[in-house]
């Protein structure tokens, strides 16, 4: 197994964030049509019907252990349903390049949970990385292109670094789960809880919500949405994670950063100031400075 090549196990990390970047770019479009209980309700629904043979045990997976069950709901409490509420609610009153910027914060953040929680060593320029992630945030909130969405508002701004906040506990969490539990069962049973969660929010919003009223356009995107944040994405992280240390693992979530704000400039026609861009480049010198290897990486395994 240690001289199994990681380029694949980099490859769907890769992947994963660039998908959510996407998708966190496009929710843009959607909270605009669904309320936002609703939407993350119809989410998790739809995926629950993508994916209902990957709640079974693998024949080689041993059973759930207490601890593992209380792992798999802190996962998607966090992972799925605070991050996506959080995450909305956010990107609803931001914009899609304000939300690019801010999530470019979670490198650093994933690097101070990897330290408390699986030991992982933080060296001076993974504090130096998140000094400037913290200055690239708070240069996107003031900033001001001739709109109040521009820069976000503050609310929007605070609940999308609980997203982020969020995220890392999942890339934490995760790399615990993943000792244990398969990929593909992990993806179906956080997701179900995230739909158990949800459930009653969901309901109360879709008693006076209109279905009638909404176009063919987005309903194709709440399925690529749904199909694209719950199963694809997940598997795709819980995959890489298996064989990639949380702190080496973060290193990707620049994709996330970079593919939201190319939605948002490209597929939505936001524009990008001269400040914004300074932000930007400022949270990702921070990525950089908080994930680039300071030695050669070692097959030490980190995490339980």
């Amino acid at each position: 197994m240690q001289g199994r090549p990681l380029w694949p196990s980099y490859l769907c990390l890769a992947a994963s964030m660039s998908l959510v970047g996407c998708y966190v770019g496009l929710s843009k479009t959607l909270v605009l049509v669904f309320p936002v209980f609703l939407l993350a309700w119809l989410r998790f629904g739809i995926a629950l019907i993508a994916m209902p043979g990957w709640l079974r045990r693998a024949p080689n997976e041993a059973p759930l252990s207490t601890h593992d069950r209380l792992l798999l709901f802190a996962e998607s409490f966090f992972g799925n349903f605070l991050f996506s509420v959080c995450m909305l609610f956010g990107v609803a009153l931001t914009s899609a390049l304000a939300a690019g910027i801010i999530m470019a914060a979670i490198p650093g953040v994933v690097a101070i949970m990897s330290r408390v929680f699986l030991r992982e060593r933080i060296a001076r320029r993974v504090i130096a990385g998140i000094v400037c992630a913290v200055g690239g945030i708070a240069l996107v909130s003031f900033s001001k292109n001739g709109s109040a969405e521009a820069g976000g508002s503050l609310l929007g701004n605070l609940l999308l670094l609980g997203a982020v906040t969020c995220e890392a506990i999942y890339v934490v969490v995760g790399k615990r789960l993943t000792g244990n539990v398969g990929p593909k069962r992990i993806s179906a049973l956080i997701n179900l809880w995230g739909f158990v969660l949800v459930t009653p929010f969901g309901l109360w919003q879709a008693r006076q919500f209109d279905f009638a009223a909404v176009p063919q356009g987005p309903w194709w995107l709440l399925v690529f949405y749904s199909i694209a944040a719950s199963v694809v994405t997940v598997w795709l992280w819980m995959t890489g994670l298996k064989r990639v240390p949380a702190s080496s693992a973060g290193v990707f979530s620049v994709l996330l950063p970079v593919s939201a704000a190319l939605v948002g400039v490209l597929v939505l026609g936001e524009t990008v100031s001269g400040l914004q861009a300074a932000a930007f480049a400022l949270a990702l010198l921070g990525v950089a400075l908080a994930t680039w290897p300071g030695s050669r990486p070692t097959s030490r395994r980190v995490g339980g």
